[in-house]
C-alpha cells in the first residue's frame, strides 16, 4: 500500500555534484531535509563547504568534497570515500555544468571541447564511478541535470556546444538505464527550463530573462526550489518503476 513514506530519504546516503551553487546546492539542501545524508562534491571548495555547513546547521549529516567532474580519479577517490564512510551510495545527484554563449562559426574548439568535457564527459564519469558501488549493492538512483535546451533551440542563444551536449546527457541517462535496467540501478534525468541560477545570471541571458518568463505558459522563471521536488521524487520510493525518464520542467516552455 502506498505511504507518504515513499518520499522520506531517511537512511539514504547520497552524493551532488555541482553542490556549490545553483541547482546542484537546491537540491542537495533538499534531499537533506527529505532525511538523506548528503555528500557534497564541487570544484569550488568554498561554496561546496557552504552547502556541507548548511545542511549540518538544519540537522543533517553531510560532507564536502572537492574535485573535477572531468576527471575520473577525483570521482572515484570521493565515491569511494562516501562508500567507506557511509558503507552505501543510494542516491547521486549529477548536476555539474557550465554554460556561455559562442556564434558556432566563431567558437574556439577549446570552448567546444570545454563544455563538452563538463556538460557531457563529465556527466558519464560520474554516473561510471557512481555505478561501479552501486552495481555491487545491485540498487541506487542515479539523476543527471540535463536541461530543456537538450530538446529545442533557445531563441536568441547562441549555444550549439551547450545544446548539444546536453541533448547526449538525456540519451547517455536512456542508454545506461538500458545497461543496468536488471541490474538494480535507476537512471533518470531533469530536464529544467529557464530557471534563476547564477548560470542564468550571465550577461549574454539576464536581459534576456523579461523574454524567456514571457514565452513561458506559467509566464515567469522557475525558482532553483522548484527542481528540489522532481529530485526528491526520483531519488526514493516514490518512483521505483520510473527509468530512462527524462521528466521535463519547463513550465509548459516546450509545449509550444
Amino acid at each position: 500500500m502506498f505511504t507518504m513514506d515513499a518520499f522520506s530519504l531517511r537512511g539514504r546516503n547520497a552524493f551532488v555534484s555541482g553542490a556549490g551553487s545553483g541547482i546542484g546546492q537546491g537540491i542537495a539542501l533538499g534531499l537533506a531535509q527529505a532525511g538523506a545524508r548528503v555528500a557534497c562534491f564541487d570544484c569550488d571548495a568554498k561554496g561546496c563547504q557552504a552547502t556541507a555547513d548548511e545542511i549540518q546547521q538544519n540537522g543533517g549529516d553531510s560532507l564536502a568534497l572537492t574535485g573535477d567532474v572531468t576527471v575520473a580519479s577525483d570521482l572515484t577517490e570521493a565515491i569511494d570515500a562516501v562508500a567507506r564512510g557511509w558503507l552505501t551510495l543510494d542516491i547521486a545527484v549529477n548536476c555539474a555544468g557550465i554554460a556561455n554563449a559562442r556564434a558556432a562559426e566563431e567558437m574556439p574548439e577549446d570552448v567546444w571541447r570545454r563544455t563538452i568535457d563538463v556538460d557531457l564527459t563529465g556527466v558519464f564519469l560520474s554516473c561510471q564511478a557512481e555505478a561501479r558501488v552501486m552495481l555491487l549493492q545491485r540498487s541506487g538512483s542515479i539523476i543527471n541535470i540535463a536541461s530543456m535546451s537538450g530538446m529545442i533551440v533557445n531563441r536568441g542563444l547562441l549555444q550549439a556546444h551547450y545544446n548539444s551536449a546536453k541533448a547526449a546527457v538525456i540519451h547517455l541517462t536512456r542508454s545506461l538505464a538500458m545497461e543496468w535496467a536488471d541490474r538494480g540501478i535507476r537512471v533518470n534525468a531533469i530536464s529544467p527550463g529557464y530557471t534563476l541560477t547564477p548560470m542564468n545570471q550571465r550577461a549574454e541571458v539576464s536581459e534576456q530573462l523579461v523574454a524567456f518568463a514571457a514565452d513561458t505558459p506559467l509566464a515567469r522563471i522557475a525558482t532553483v526550489d522548484e527542481m528540489v521536488g522532481p529530485a526528491i521524487f526520483l531519488a526514493g520510493q516514490a518512483s521505483t518503476f520510473c527509468t530512462g525518464l527524462n521528466l521535463v520542467v519547463d513550465g509548459g516552455f516546450t509545449c509550444w
